[in-house]
């Protein structure tokens, strides 16, 4: 059985074709063009359809993986408020005229790294996906956990400092305004508008940005070992654009574990970087399709 994989981003549509074993047989971009949602339905279709002609199978798996939250049957993006015009509520499903499992962008990609990256064989992890915001997911028994109103996983939607400021969701101080790419005009003063700048500048000596940086990455270590606390996972994955800036982040992230990480018997989690990149939410909705059947 093949399964096809569609990973509809604000941007662009990323697909993948898989066959029953998880390799990537063939994949496609297109763009999204955010504001017209029927350029971008249609551009799914489109997808679909090369897909499907080159895989030779009428009637394929299919998984599509959206922000926003999924409704109860995984059919169509029940919430997402405030970008993706027309998502909310869109039958997948009847619009294309076959079976199309839904999920989230951040379970997806925690999907992807199930099926063929840092978290094959492991049975319970958690992943962060840091851009321009924090998404998040959470694998039990080796099956996505999604909980009641299929909500679970908004990991970056925890409060980090009840002093902060509300965000998109209302809980002040949360870990996507501590770190996601989306606040860091205001923590910077404006003096930067990427994160990813932020860095270069500590790297390259600038004090304070090395301040405002290290700020950032300890209020994500508090959350992660908050986390471990209650979820225990074997491994914690990092991805997104932002861990591709690899050691400025991951090294005193471990640091930052060191002091908050409660090690009880000398069990340490695990932080791994992600080993899929721009594909893994396609190849995380192709997987999830795979093991919905």
């Amino acid at each position: 059985m093949k399964a096809i994989g569609i990973d509809l981003g604000g941007t662009r549509i990323k697909s993948v074709l898989l066959d029953q074993d998880g390799n990537i047989i063939y994949h496609h971009y297109e763009n999204t063009q955010d504001g017209n949602d029927e350029v971008w339905k249609n551009a799914v279709m489109h997808s679909i359809d090369q897909l499907m002609k080159i895989s030779e199978v009428n009637n394929p798996l299919i998984g599509l993986s959206a922000p926003g939250i999924p409704d109860h049957e995984n059919e169509c993006i029940a919430f997402m408020p405030g970008r993706m015009q027309g998502l909310e509520q869109f039958n997948w499903g009847h619009f294309l005229n076959r079976k199309v499992h839904v999920v989230n962008d951040a379970i997806a990609a925690l999907m992807a790294e199930v099926q063929s990256g840092v978290c094959k064989n492991i049975r319970h992890a958690i992943m962060l996906t840091l851009g321009t915001g924090v998404g998040g997911a959470i694998l039990i028994d080796g099956k996505p956990y999604q909980g009641a109103f299929n909500k679970a996983g908004h990991l970056g939607h925890m409060v980090i400092d009840h002093h902060g400021e509300a965000d998109i969701t209302g809980i002040p101080g949360s870990l996507e305004d501590c770190i996601g790419n989306c606040t860091i005009e205001k923590r910077t003063n404006g003096k930067f508008k990427s994160t990813h700048a932020l860095i270069d500048a500590a790297e390259n000596g600038n004090a304070w940005a090395k301040e405002v940086w290290l700020k950032s990455v300890r209020q994500l270590a508090i959350g992660i070992a908050s986390l471990t606390n209650i979820l225990s996972p074997e491994v914690v994955v990092i991805g997104g654009g932002i861990a591709e800036a690899g050691e400025p982040l991951f090294q005193p992230l471990e640091k930052f574990m060191d002091q908050y990480e409660w090690r009880a018997g000398g069990n340490r989690t695990k932080i791994m970087k992600a080993a899929h990149h721009d594909l893994s939410g396609a190849i995380g909705a192709a997987a999830f399709a795979l093991q919905k059947g």
